[in-house]
This record gives C-alpha cells, structure tokens and sequence, in this order.
C-alpha cells in the first residue's frame, strides 16, 4: 500500500456502523421479538403496564443512540470515498463492520449485564452467567473474525499496488 493511503477512515466508518447496526440487532431481535429482556428489566420487571412503558421508553434511547451512532457511521463513510487516499476494500469494511458489532456486544454486555446489571440476555432464566459469556464470546468472535477480514483486505490492497 502506498504511503499516502490509508485504510484508517473506512475501518472507523465500518466500525461505527456496525456497533449501531449491532445496536440495533440487539434491540429489534432481543428487547422486540423475543422480549428477552429490556433496558432497564433486571430494575423494573415488565410485569405490568407502568414498568413495560419504562422499559420501551428506554429501548427508545437505546434505538435512538444505535441510530446516531449509524447514521454519524454513514457520514464516515461518506466522507471516506470522497478522499483519494482512501483505498476500497469489500472485505476491509465487511471486517470492520463485523468488529464494530463485536465491539458493541463487548461494551454493551460488560457494562450493562456485568457491571451496572441493569438487564441480561435472558431476564428470567434459570441461570444470567451462561447468557451472559456467551453474548460476550460471541461478541469477541465477531471481533477477531473482523480483524481476520480487516487483515485479508489489507493483503488484497497490497496485491493491487494501492
């Protein structure tokens, strides 16, 4: 890869898209259709009408935040293909986006379900933990496979002289 290209502003364009996008497949698929859990559901159990409003106003923010956080990705994005410097990689962004969900599983799961306990995975199992590791192992699978794609990218700029 030449110098003067840099690969850095698509890989932070994929990565915050794909943390938003990640946001967004937790709170569509987790808090919506499987009602696992909400925001706030280890506090304020959604057993009535009054607590479930709470909950999905607080989904609300959490969708509000992914939304911010995909579409400030997108203008990354934007901006990147307007530079020339910036070399075009499929497999360089699919590995940043897959890194940007990792990382947001990560962040999301350490502080929300470990740290604050605010919710887990599934709010009313038996047993927290094991939900809990396994949104986080997958979370840093996600991570190290974007790498491996970001990496793969890298080789592929190089291949073509970029």
């Amino acid at each position: 890869m030449a110098e003067n290209q840099r690969q850095g502003p698509l890989i932070s364009a994929g990565v915050l898209m794909g943390a938003g996008l990640g946001g967004f497949v937790d709170g569509i698929v987790f808090h919506q259709i499987l009602q696992w859990h909400h925001m706030l559901s280890a506090f304020i159990p959604p057993f009535d009408l009054v607590n479930l409003k709470v909950n999905m106003f607080w989904d609300g923010i959490f969708h509000a935040a992914d939304w911010v956080m995909t579409v400030m990705g997108l203008g990354l994005l934007w901006h990147a293909g307007q530079r020339k410097d910036v070399p075009w990689s499929g497999r360089t962004f699919l590995g940043s986006l897959l890194a940007g969900w990792g990382l947001f599983n990560l962040v999301e799961g350490l502080i929300d379900h470990e740290w604050l306990g605010i919710h887990h995975v599934v709010e009313y199992a038996d047993n927290h933990t094991t939900w809990d590791m396994a949104f986080l192992v997958f979370g840093a699978a996600m991570m190290l496979g974007g790498w491996g794609f970001i990496r793969a990218g890298h080789k592929d700029i190089l291949k073509r002289g970029e």
